[in-house]
């Protein structure tokens, strides 16, 4: 079980001394305002959570969420906050870069560079299928009034109804054309879940205000890849009707990464020795690419990366670990702040680097390891991917730091195996 966090434990104190978990039971939900949230830590890093993973312990024992409706008060209960995402594989439309000296295709590394490269690039325009958009919203802004019902966790058929009363809420982006208005949540990261709020309260917001059809838009980049969702609401009152109309897949990536050029990069590596720390047990290696784009922004500590990266703790332990063990990322000490991750020197040159280049790079960095090197000189001998068996064996006869009964579960069967493949076409 991971360690309990501040937020852990801060949370467990409110609910004690609140009696919360009774108050739920009793009344289906419970009201607290920031004003009893900031006595012990600020409401604002306390009631968010993009990822259900990253809701206190509490609320996950108990099947609880948390929602804002109004400026200084939230409400507590068993309610289904949040949307599993599908990144669907796709073969993604090629964009161009745009011909403009501001903006820099090798450093989309925030959401807001996300955001203006999608609208300049195109990509904005092919979504709402017209040339006549405009870039017309963003940033803090009242939610307005409205009521909505929302599924309770514990019972699908059950529902709870909430009254949101000018909540505050913050859009990345609104795009209008003549037909239709689109608002949009954005991450510089492939989120594993949406906080369905982030796009329901600004839609309720908008359909109050405008005459034209509210589209509410998830874009996530993650690994050179733009993802885009367009979703409906089927019931304009009910939170869970979010329903996935579109997905779409844009890059600019001028040159692909072939097989020919793994095999070659390859065949030329000179292999190193394996680091002395812990062998990682990471098993996505895009969201290891994603945590390095977390990082180029600003060097974090692990409650930072925890919170940015919307990890749960203990994965927060994993992906750091899989970065360091590759070279990439390294700690330091700041003295009153405690521990905190940043970019190797190398590291910040390969996120530098143009996509193809870039790729390779970071492939480089993979098969210079011992473990991957032989695992992926099956897959060239053979021209069959190496079964878990095969990389078990490679594994148990590498002198890694980690126990035989562990061997099996750790990140080159998945790293290797699983992602080389469909992240280079290796397949």
């Amino acid at each position: 079980m991971s360690k309990p966090t501040e937020i852990d434990k801060a949370w467990e104190q409110l609910f004690d001394q609140y009696k919360i978990l009774t108050h739920v039971a009793n009344d289906g939900m419970f009201r607290i305002t920031s004003k009893q949230i900031n006595v012990l830590r600020q409401a604002r890093l306390m009631a968010k959570f993009d990822q259900s993973a990253q809701l206190p312990t509490i609320f996950l024992e108990n099947g609880l969420s948390i929602l804002p409706v109004t400026k200084g008060n939230y409400l507590i209960g068993p309610f289904k906050t949040h949307e599993k995402i599908d990144y669907s594989p796709l073969k993604p439309t090629s964009v161009a870069v745009p011909p403009l000296e501001t903006i820099d295709s090798k450093n989309l590394y925030s959401e807001s560079a996300v955001l203006f490269f999608a609208y300049n690039s195109g990509i904005i325009k092919d979504i709402m299928n017209t040339d006549r958009v405009r870039m017309t919203v963003s940033g803090r802004m009242g939610s307005g009034d409205f009521s909505f019902s929302i599924q309770n966790t514990d019972n699908p058929q059950s529902s709870a109804k909430i009254d949101v009363k000018n909540s505050q809420i913050e859009i990345d982006a609104g795009f209008e054309s003549p037909e239709a208005f689109m608002v949009c949540e954005a991450k510089n990261q492939a989120s594993e879940e949406l906080l369905i709020r982030q796009l329901y309260y600004p839609y309720r917001l908008w359909c109050n205000k405008i005459s034209k059809p509210v589209i509410p838009m998830f874009l996530a980049f993650s690994n050179d890849i733009f993802h885009a969702f367009t979703y409906k609401f089927m019931d304009i009152q009910d939170y869970n009707s979010l329903t996935l109309e579109n997905y779409r897949q844009y890059t600019f990536a001028e040159e692909n990464v072939a097989l020919q050029d793994i095999i070659d990069l390859w065949s030329s590596i000179v292999i190193i020795d394996e680091p002395s720390i812990t062998f990682p047990q990471a098993d996505s290696f895009p969201r290891v690419l994603d945590l390095l784009s977390v990082l180029h922004e600003a060097e974090l500590n692990r409650s930072e990366v925890t919170m940015k990266y919307e990890f749960d703790p203990r994965q927060t332990t994993y992906y750091v670990s899989a970065c360091k063990y590759l070279g990439l990322v390294e700690h330091f000490f700041t003295g009153t702040n405690g521990q905190k991750y940043r970019l190797t020197k190398e590291a910040r040159t390969i996120m530098s680097l143009p996509y193809k280049k870039k790729h390779l790079a970071l492939v480089k960095k993979i098969l210079e390891r011992p473990v991957f090197h032989k695992a992926f000189r099956i897959f060239v001998n053979s021209k069959k991917l190496p079964d878990k068996n095969e990389i078990y064996q490679i594994m148990a006869s590498s002198n890694l730091s980690i126990g035989r009964e562990t061997l099996g579960r750790r990140w080159v069967c998945k790293s290797l195996v699983g992602v080389l493949p469909a992240q280079f076409s290796l397949v």
